[in-house]
């Protein structure tokens, strides 16, 4: 298994396989910002969109394989206000549902985490679905609950779930 960061350029070029992985996640009813079922051209189009970002330095996108196939992804979304600029926030971070179990979530997370603090980033924080199995990746990875906020988005299927926010401190 391998991780590696990519630049815009390659995220434009991996837009067909990680709009794969995008629609996998959410048609396995992660809340990650769509509804189901999701058209696959509609992820196509929002992953290259993220090449601007990418390009401009307001976001690192990493990426997972697993026998040749992208199983994997996290980015890290950096703010752009003066005031802000020690924080980032933990964005997309999904794994195919045939990879799970594999730890690919925690070395996903761990290379974002570590990157965050090399380029002196000292505080991260991002929101996930309340009571999914991603909060279970958080907490066991020393991150903080900071609260909840109800019917903060919509599941894929449609319904209003809460959110929980989660934050952690880190360091060189």
């Amino acid at each position: 298994m391998t991780v590696r960061s990519v630049d815009a350029l390659q995220v434009r070029l991996l837009a067909e396989e990680l709009a794969d992985l995008l629609t996998d996640t959410v048609h396995g009813g992660a809340s990650v910002g769509f509804l189901a079922p999701l058209d696959r051209a509609v992820a196509v189009a929002w992953w290259k969109e993220r090449a601007a970002a990418v390009a401009a330095g307001d976001l690192a996108v990493w990426v997972a394989r697993f026998d040749d196939r992208l199983v994997g992804t996290v980015s890290l979304a950096f703010p752009d206000k003066p005031n802000s600029r020690h924080r980032a926030e933990v964005v997309k971070l999904m794994v195919h549902r045939g990879a799970r179990g594999l730890g690919l979530g925690r070395r996903l997370l761990t290379t974002a985490e570590e990157f965050a603090a090399a380029a002196g980033r000292t505080l991260l924080h991002l929101d996930t679905e309340s009571d999914s199995p991603a909060e279970r990746l958080y907490r066991s990875a020393g991150w903080t609950r900071a609260g909840e906020i109800p019917d903060y988005a919509a599941s894929p299927d449609g319904v209003l779930r809460p959110t929980t926010l989660y934050y952690k401190s880190i360091t060189r």
